[in-house]
């Protein structure tokens, strides 16, 4: 992924453009985006916060049984998530994300708006340590299920950090003001309507396109001066799955990509 530019002003506003390519031996994903956000403190206790992003991905495989070159193979992904967070007391914070997301092909209608989200509890044991334990309808496995999550945050010493849970983990490392490294491992998905039903045989035909994987990265990112950021990445897929499947989520055809390395770059302005 290169992430091409991000502006944050003293506003607390910020802008995200990136790209994204995935190789595998069969299919090669390509992803391009655009993102905006803000968050505001409305008082001490309530924080708010509110994204707006588009993306588009497109496949590029060898799979003529099922495709060919005049196969529409480009999808489209709208998001906003909003989010709050309340300070119960010094100790407990409240979090609540409402997020709504729509994923087609070509034509939008109702039935291509999904409604994922949900609340968490914070809980600082004594500043260098809390724990957040939660419940999202997310789509990391590829398809929209409830799923609890669990983060465990650590400060070790005033360089290191750990963060144990699922579905994201980290350790982060900063021996000075201008480098930062993360060892991070997470899990993500996707899905997406088609327009069309695909008949994969005279008994099974697909109304989506799925993704998940989990990936393990390791970044460096450089603050070059006060307001711009340079970061590398490398990484590797594991348990890739691009599937074709019915409105239940199940399995109607395998694509079988294959795991593999990915490396990032980006540079990003903050203000």
């Amino acid at each position: 992924m290169i992430s091409i530019l991000k502006i944050s002003a003293q506003s607390s506003y910020s802008l995200e453009l990136n790209l994204k390519t995935i190789p595998t031996k069969e299919i090669t994903k390509n992803e391009t985006g655009i993102g905006f956000s803000f968050d505001e403190n409305l008082d001490s206790k309530n924080k708010i916060t509110n994204s707006l992003s588009y993306k588009n991905t497109s496949l590029n495989y060898n799979l003529e049984n099922y495709y060919s070159e005049n196969n529409n193979n480009k999808y489209n992904r709208i998001e906003n998530n909003f989010g709050l967070v309340h300070q119960i007391n010094n100790k407990m914070d409240w979090d609540f994300e409402f997020k709504t997301v729509a994923t087609f092909e070509k034509s939008l209608g109702f039935s291509d708006v999904t409604i994922l989200g949900g609340t968490g509890i914070k809980y600082d044991f004594n500043g260098n340590n809390t724990i957040h334990l939660g419940v999202k309808r997310m789509t990391v496995f590829g398809k929209a299920e409830v799923l609890p999550t669990v983060a465990f945050y650590s400060k070790l010493n005033s360089n290191t950090a750990i963060e144990i849970g699922f579905p994201n983990s980290s350790i982060s490392y900063s021996n000075n003001e201008r480098n930062a490294f993360r060892l991070t491992n997470t899990f993500s998905g996707e899905y997406y309507n088609l327009d069309q039903a695909k008949a994969i045989n005279s008994n099974l035909s697909a109304t989506k396109m799925s993704f998940s994987q989990m990936t393990t990265a390791l970044e460096y990112e450089r603050n070059i001066d006060r307001n711009w950021f340079m970061s590398f990445q490398g990484g590797y897929d594991f348990n890739k799955k691009y599937t074709l499947t019915n409105d239940r989520g199940t399995t109607q055809f395998n694509f079988n990509a294959n795991d593999g390395y990915h490396f990032n770059i980006g540079i990003k302005y903050k203000q």
